[in-house]
């Protein structure tokens, strides 16, 4: 199976929806408007043969497109988990 070529802005909006990101706050991040983030994202979405949003951003995961790939991650996992601080102990007054 071959890879789509999609553009940098298209790989910068699935970014910013894979991250739980709306079109029009991907559109202040990126400083275009809303209606440019959604252009891209339904281009994408059309090169990825999928139609809607969460269609595409799951496949170009699922294809190692995007920075937050399970594969990208994995691979990064030298990063130690965060310890919860101790519980306090009540006190008796």
């Amino acid at each position: 199976m071959t890879r789509p070529k999609l553009s940098e802005r298209e790989l910068e909006c699935l970014e910013w929806v894979s991250l739980g990101k709306t079109s029009w706050e991907t559109g202040l991040i990126l400083g275009v408007s809303e209606r440019t983030i959604n252009f891209h994202l339904l281009n994408a979405a059309r090169k990825l043969n999928v139609y809607g949003r969460q269609a595409a951003v799951a496949i170009a995961l699922r294809q190692n497109l995007l920075h937050g790939s399970p594969r990208e991650a994995a691979a990064g996992a030298n990063v130690q988990p965060r310890r919860l601080a101790p519980s306090a102990e009540p006190t008796s007054a």
